[in-house]
């Protein structure tokens, strides 16, 4: 489908006058209508739309351009402050970056950050008027990288697809046999538990293992609590910048066209959040670097063989198999407060990764699959126990997901990103393998169990999966 893009001439710093009171960060922020294509988009039309996305990306936002967000909380669920902050930039709430790349940007920028550049996440506390930095006021997380990220939410649709198959399934099997029908939920080869259906429609979904009783994966954040790109960015924006889109904080949902009260209406329209959305989605993922060093490769090849047999890879999956490489935005599990497909005329394009210089590097099972090595399982594990705690600090819930409950690291990218653990207080990959508790308790202690050559080759091994 052809496109028509409408995107105006940005306007130089040295074609207005600024001063103190006007100084827009105007080479980075477009400042007029973006139109997307409504369709399949060109590979040339991705392009234009991702260097749009990175702008934004790296933008510094200015209070002209709308940063800021006076009179409301850094909430999902849009919510007005009791009183005006007396900070602009807070660290326990936000405001607390002024670009999305003043935190992602280890080892460039859509990289993950380093402890100074954590975040606090206290969305519990709508209508928090205070300054604290109390574990028991927030959650105090890493910045994690960016890179693949379209690919996990691929990955995370099509194993969504498959449990809500697989839960029809058994219902319409347990009409027909008039019985119970126990069915595990098993996708790419990962197993959610179990559902067992009634014949007269109830599911009972005790047995659940590390997903929500919707069955939606929602692979991002450090608790795996939002289902796409376009939810998190959407929070993102609104918390860490006060930059309100127009989708979640306009006059639909709010009955408002400036719900913070900052002097700036409509500061962001779907189509930013589309660009946004599309240059961290078509973001390359890491890769495996073999070193030079002929020492290394020899403890890299025995390291990987013992990521094996602790079962490390249990959870740590090397790739999981993707049948498309295309992405479409907004996805199938956005939900209230993001636009969603089919809610207007405009409301979903599509891009074909296979034009990606990135997508020729995917190798392929026996299937024709996309074999994409995340090193992870797109589910929640428990990580801590009495004994081994240091990875469940945390005091707060989120989003009803257990406080010592996290989703499996995707360790692609690990040797690019310390520090590590979801708080980025593990300094070194033998640090955050020694704090793994709870499910990850057994291969723990398999790995101390292991000689100190043995354990140098493991870590070795991981030094290989790099961000380039």
């Amino acid at each position: 489908m052809k496109c028509i893009w409408l995107i105006a001439t940005l306007v130089s710093m040295n074609s207005m006058v600024v001063s103190a009171e006007n100084e827009p960060w105007l080479d980075q922020h477009l400042q007029s209508d973006f139109q997307l294509p409504n369709g399949a988009a060109s590979a040339g039309d991705l392009a234009s739309i991702r260097n749009y996305g990175e702008r934004l990306f790296i933008a510094r936002f200015t209070r002209e351009e709308g940063a800021g967000r006076p009179k409301a909380t850094q909430a999902i669920i849009p919510t007005k402050r009791k009183r005006v902050s007396e900070f602009t930039f807070s660290r326990t709430a936000g405001l607390d970056a002024a670009a999305c790349a003043g935190c992602h940007n280890d080892p460039k920028v859509g990289g993950a950050g380093d402890f100074t550049a954590n975040v606090f996440v206290s969305e519990g506390f709508v209508n928090a008027d205070f300054d604290s930095l109390d574990p028991q006021f927030s959650n105090e997380r890493n910045t994690n990288h960016l890179f693949g990220a379209g690919l996990i939410e691929l990955l995370a649709r099509e194993m969504t697809t498959d449990l809500h198959s697989i839960r029809a399934q058994a219902l319409k099997e347990a009409r027909s046999a008039k019985q119970p029908v126990k069915a595990e939920l098993l996708t790419k080869g990962v197993s959610y538990g179990f559902i067992t259906a009634q014949p007269d429609g109830v599911v009972d979904l005790s047995a659940l293992q590390g997903i929500d009783t919707d069955l939606i994966i929602r692979p991002f954040s450090q608790k795996g609590v939002f289902a796409s790109l376009r939810q998190f960015t959407v929070n993102a924006m609104n918390q860490h910048h006060g930059m309100q889109a127009l989708e979640r904080f306009g006059s639909r949902w709010t009955g408002e066209e400036d719900f913070d009260e900052d002097g700036i209406k409509n500061e962001l329209s779907p189509a930013d959040i589309a660009a946004l959305v599309a240059w961290q989605a078509s973001l390359p993922p890491p890769i495996q670097k073999q070193p030079e060093d002929l020492k290394w490769q020899q403890a890299a090849s025995a390291g990987e063989k013992l990521f094996q047999k602790i079962q490390c890879a249990s959870c740590h999956i090397p790739a999981l198999p993707l049948t498309s490489l295309t992405f479409t935005d907004p996805g199938l599990w956005d939900t209230a407060g993001t636009v969603r497909q089919g809610e207007n005329a405009q409301s979903k394009i599509s891009y074909d990764f296979t034009s990606q210089a990135w997508a020729k590097d995917l190798k392929k099972n026996e299937k024709g699959e996309y074999l994409i090595p995340l090193f992870g399982d797109l589910k929640r594990h428990v990580i801590a126990d009495e004994q081994v705690a240091s990875l469940g600090n945390e005091l707060l819930s989120q989003r009803f997901v257990e406080r010592d409950q996290f989703m499996t690291s995707e360790l692609w990218g690990i040797a690019s990103t310390a520090p590590y653990g979801h708080r980025g207080d593990q300094l070194t990959l033998n640090e955050i393998i020694r704090a793994h508790g709870g499910e990850g308790r057994a291969a723990r202690d398999a790995y101390i169990a292991l000689t100190d050559a043995e354990r140098s080759s493991l870590v070795a091994y991981l030094k290989t999966l790099v961000i380039e």
